[in-house]
């Protein structure tokens, strides 16, 4: 905005393609195998980016396939020395594999355990500091919450993973497009347009509550363009015994980073893979009991938390993104 001149769109998020199919026919195994090596070159030279700082760089290592590949290609960058960090309930499975790949790229890594107390403990900060009452939304909120604790202890910026599940077809729901490339292409770059006040509001704020500037280098803008031209059919791959796969393309690129196993590992959310999900059934009774025996839904909890926080709430609550009908929505309005 400019007093003068009033509004500009600074940045428009180009479309998406959609099938490997052109005037040429199918696109030929040698044809993926280039785009494949681009985009690993696009997704290198982003994180090379991303890690220039007056500071020094840490990564958030989830076990997943996104923080994984950033923190193998920020390893390499630096030559070694690469803080990561991990965080989950005891024995929970984001923790072993992010030992696993902080033991394969060599790393300094860091890991911290947190229980259904604990959890509990964290609620009304991480509501407070998202300005959200989706269930979604904070779930994935609390373990960031951890894992941004322990990192903070360390260093002062981190990378992570956010913006592949939309650039790439990660999400569980996309399968469900695995025969409509057209409409998944037109769905991801929806879905990067409301990624504002869903995944990047929990990591924005959260992060920065702590004072720890966190930086996705999947969301670097060169790397968006070159993604959204790569077709939807081999983002989400169908293959010919109808089983599908997400994020196939970038798990071809980057393949040779990690344990086979780790590449081709089956996604979990965060606030799954992290335990966060076992145990919040415990930490919200908690939370129930400490005020005076809350009887209403976890979204009525939440904004129970937020109304006591702030004297006028009701501006960025009806404008918060919410996870809704199997895919997210720009606010809350529209996820009816």
């Amino acid at each position: 905005f400019d007093s003068a001149t009033g509004t500009r769109e600074w940045f428009r998020m180009p479309p998406g393609a959609a099938t490997t199919t052109g005037d040429d026919g199918p696109m030929s195994d040698d044809q993926i195998d280039v785009i494949a090596r681009e985009l690993r070159a696009v997704l290198e030279a982003a994180v090379a980016k991303w890690l220039v700082a007056d500071v020094e760089v840490g990564c958030f290592l989830s076990g997943g396939l996104d923080s994984s590949i950033v923190a193998a290609l920020a390893q390499q960058q630096l030559g070694g020395g690469l803080k990561t960090f991990a965080v989950g309930t005891a024995g929970s499975p984001d923790l072993a594999a992010a030992a696993r790949v902080a033991a394969h790229i060599g790393s300094d890594h860091h890991e911290a355990t947190f229980t259904a107390e604990d959890l509990a403990d964290a609620v009304p900060d991480v509501v407070r500091a998202m300005e959200t009452t989706d269930p979604d939304t904070v779930r994935s909120g609390l373990p960031t919450y951890f894992v941004t604790q322990l990192a903070r202890a360390h260093v002062k910026t981190v990378l992570s993973g956010e913006g592949a599940d939309e650039l790439f077809a990660g999400y569980a729901y996309h399968h469900a497009y695995a025969d409509q490339p057209r409409a998944m292409a037109d769905e991801l770059t929806r879905s990067l347009g409301a990624m504002h006040n869903i995944n990047l509001q929990r990591v924005d704020r959260v992060t920065m509550a702590r004072a720890l500037e966190a930086r996705p280098p999947f969301l670097d803008r060169d790397l968006i363009a070159f993604a959204q031209t790569i077709p939807a059919a081999i983002k989400m791959r169908k293959f010919d015994d109808g089983a599908t796969i997400e994020k196939w393309i970038l798990r071809k690129s980057c393949e040779d980073l990690l344990p086979h196993d780790l590449v081709w590992r089956k996604k979990a959310q965060f606030d799954e893979g992290s335990g966060t999900v076992d145990a919040l059934d415990d930490a919200l009774a908690i939370v129930r009991a400490r005020y005076s025996g809350f009887a209403g839904t976890e979204t009525d909890l939440y904004e129970h938390l937020i109304r006591q926080s702030f004297t006028d709430p009701e501006l960025f609550l009806k404008n918060a993104g919410r996870w809704s009908s199997g895919r997210v929505d720009g606010a809350t309005a529209a996820s009816h």
